[in-house]
């Protein structure tokens, strides 16, 4: 037992020592929970919450004290009281959840329905790990939080880790880079493969622990190479969100047997539009091409424009291996500097992509519009087409802008088809909102030289609405015009702001002077509008912006339509990407078995269940994502150490402030260590009041900060506030 240190009342102690108080205080108090602010009361002293709180994490995360609730710490066995609302006796219920791991060890079981999530302790996890679906059994209910244990682990998040391969005379283990995996995973030699003490490898785990067997045993799939650098660190970012680098073998069989060659059977039944002027539009770096557009003007006078998506499901078969295991991915997932697809390569750059100059199979909504850009027919169905060009967006911005060049004349002419659907989206309510997208420029090695935020011109839009006026017109006719014979489909929805966070945001923007309205759904979209049309005229109404757009729910699929918020569209859905998206294979399924007066039901349940997975993986991609966003954000940010850059607060929590450079667009954090006064956050984050000056902090903000530590591996950026320079927006 540590020794009990002399302090002096209102003494602000230094980490190690805040360590050796704190875990004296609960083991002189063995099994009783205390939280940070308890500490700081009962030990009397000026240490802040966030630093508190982290060093409990810390005792945690080395086994010396337990996590009681979220914000709760113990040492020892729990004190059990039966008359105590918090006894850990069981009611007997069980739900069904996936696992949110915290790095104190404890973790939260997130139930499908349930309006409350389940605390569950480090040491009731058993086995179960972060993403994982659980069978959890409550325990109490303390101040009417559940908590619980696993009984059970119904299905694995991942069954592959990165890791440092240690070996030693008659086994080896891997140990996970990954916080959120507690356990090494033990490898004997006939399963090591090339792998060699101090490799990075991939390692796939084939007997998961038990009682009989406490660590997990796995094989080596492949060596990685050694520890530290920037491909490695991508490749652990994927593995850590529950994708697989690679493909499995059966995939390979399947994929060897697939004909590049089209057959007279492969076009029956298709229109043939290889005559008709067609071209892709995509980004400079693209290599699968998933939508093409044909137009051509009609004898009348009208103009026809095909929405040409790759046939994917002409090569994905249902129920084949391969598509087991795009099903399972669900998506292509996009980092800085590289994709991992959601079908293999052959079948994403060639085989599917809609390539220049050769014959592509796609399925197609065609729109007839009249000489108002009104759509007056429209058709869906198999195609066939040979596309003449091959654009990415700056070639045809530029054709937009000077009037000539390739297409020039058909590209003028969708682009004022395009903005009319545009015009007409706005009209009918669509939000307005659009948050900056961070591009990073590369050198040969994968550095990031630099960082802008990506500009969206008419090039992009153009396409933007014709792909949402085909996924708008799939959905529409499944959910509208068969409403009759109810066929089970897949919806993308968006569900009305959060009316908490709705409230936080209207009382902050009438602080500075912005009146919203948001009794009803369209009040709310009508003043969001206002609002981005007066942030453009007025800088100070900016830091609004983000703080509306994080009101929103987040869009997902489900067989239940309530329609898209956000787009103000009754039905909508994916159609158009099906190369990268696993939903819009099975909408091109389900909408082909529907055509031509023929209705064919696919299972409700089973459907919903896919809807449920899908969404679930698009979370981890973006999860992905910004996570190599943030890895390389560091990592630009380790040559300005010590340098001031203006930013402002895009974010506020218990342990400080988070500021986005105006120039980098990185973000980093500034603790409230850091300040010579305590801070207290409003509930909503929009502001943070010190405890002694009242000085006050709100978000969007202006403030010069100097960078204080870049750390890539973990992705977090340290900065400190220079005094003196801070400014109100």
């Amino acid at each position: 037992m540590p020794k009990k240190h002399k302090r002096i009342k209102g003494e602000k102690l230094s980490q190690p020592m805040l360590r050796n108080v704190v875990l004296h205080y609960l083991q002189t108090h063995p099994g009783k929970p205390y939280s940070a602010r308890q500490l700081i009361k009962k030990l009397k002293i000026a240490n802040d919450k966030p630093s508190v709180v982290k060093t409990l994490e810390q005792l945690a995360k080395s086994h010396s004290a337990i996590s009681a609730s979220e914000d709760q710490f113990y040492y020892g066995n729990l004190q059990q009281n039966p008359k105590d609302p918090g006894s850990r006796k069981s009611d007997g219920k069980t739900s069904i959840g996936i696992v949110d791991l915290k790095r104190s060890g404890a973790a939260y079981i997130i139930c499908e329905g349930q309006a409350q999530d389940i605390f569950v302790r480090a040491n009731d996890l058993e086995t179960a790990l972060n993403g994982d679906t659980v069978k959890v059994q409550i325990i109490s209910r303390r101040l009417g939080r559940p908590s619980g244990k696993v009984i059970e682990v119904l299905k694995r998040a991942t069954d592959q880790f990165i890791g440092v391969f240690h070996e030693f005379k008659n086994y080896s283990i891997v140990v996970p880079d990954y916080y959120k995996v507690p356990f090494d995973i033990i490898v004997m030699p006939d399963k090591a493969g090339d792998a060699v003490h101090g490799d990075v490898v991939l390692v796939k785990v084939i007997k998961w622990a038990g009682k009989l067997n406490k660590t997990p045993h796995g094989e080596v799939l492949v060596v990685l190479g050694e520890p530290g650098s920037s491909n490695i660190a991508m490749q652990s970012i994927l593995v850590q969100n529950g994708f697989n680098l690679l493909f499995p073998p059966e995939v390979h069989a399947e994929m060897k047997k697939l004909s590049s060659e089209l057959s007279e059977a492969d076009l029956e039944g298709r229109a043939d539009y290889r005559a008709v002027p067609t071209f892709t539009i995509d980004p400079i770096n693209a290599k699968d091409f998933d939508d093409a557009l044909s137009v051509r003007r009609l004898d009348n006078g009208h103009v026809e424009v095909g929405i040409h998506i790759a046939d994917v499901s002409h090569f994905v078969k249902h129920g084949t291996a391969l598509d087991k295991e795009a099903y399972q991915r669900s998506t292509s997932v996009y980092l800085v500097d590289r994709v991992l697809p959601m079908l293999p390569e052959r079948l994403s750059n060639e085989l599917c992509s809609l390539r220049p100059n050769e014959d592509s199979l796609c399925f197609a909504a065609i729109f007839t519009f009249n000489a108002h850009y009104k759509v007056v027919k429209r058709w869906f169905g198999k195609t066939i087409i040979h596309s003449d060009r091959r654009f990415h967006y700056e070639e045809v911005q530029e054709v937009l802008d000077r009037g000539v060049g390739d297409h020039s004349e058909d590209l003028a002419l969708l682009n004022k088809i395009a903005q009319v659907l545009r015009e007409e989206k706005l009209k009918n309510g669509a939000l307005m909102f659009e948050t900056d997208e961070v591009q990073f420029v590369l050198d040969e090695h994968g550095v990031p030289m630099e960082i802008y935020a990506k500009v969206r011109q008419d090039a992009h839009l153009l396409i933007e609405d014709f792909m949402l006026l085909a996924n708008r017109e799939v959905a529409q006719y499944i959910g509208n015009a068969r409403r009759a014979d109810n066929i089970p489909f897949v919806y993308r929805i968006h569900d009305t702001p959060d009316p908490d966070k709705l409230e936080q945001l209207v009382r902050f923007a009438t602080e500075i002077g912005f009146t919203m309205k948001v009794d009803t759904p369209q009040q709310i979209a009508k003043s969001f509008n206002a609002l981005a049309i007066a942030a453009q005229k007025d800088e100070a109404l900016m830091v609004l912006e983000p703080i509306a757009i994080r009101t929103m729910a987040k869009a997902e699929y489900n067989t239940e339509n309530i329609g898209h918020y956000g787009l103000a569209f009754q039905y909508y859905t994916h159609f158009t990407s099906p190369i990268r998206r696993y939903s819009d294979v099975l909408v091109h399924r389900i909408l082909f078995e529907n055509l031509d007066g023929r209705t064919q039901r696919v299972n409700l349940k089973n459907l919903q269940g896919q809807c449920l997975h899908i969404s679930n993986m698009e979370r981890k991609a973006q999860r992905a994502e910004r996570d190599s966003i943030k890895y390389k954000q560091a990592e630009y940010m380790q040559k300005f150490i010590g340098q001031q850059f203006e930013g402002h607060i895009s974010g506020i929590i218990d342990r400080g402030i988070f500021v986005t450079l105006m120039t980098t667009h990185a973000e980093g954090m500034v603790s409230f260590d850091l300040f010579e006064e305590s801070y207290m956050v409003d509930p909503g984050g929009l502001r943070a009041v010190g405890t002694v000056t009242g000085n006050v902090m709100r978000m969007g903000d202006t403030v010069h900060v100097r960078i204080l530590d870049a750390d890539p591996a973990k992705r977090q950026i340290e900065m400190e506030l220079v005094e003196g320079e801070k400014a109100r927006r």
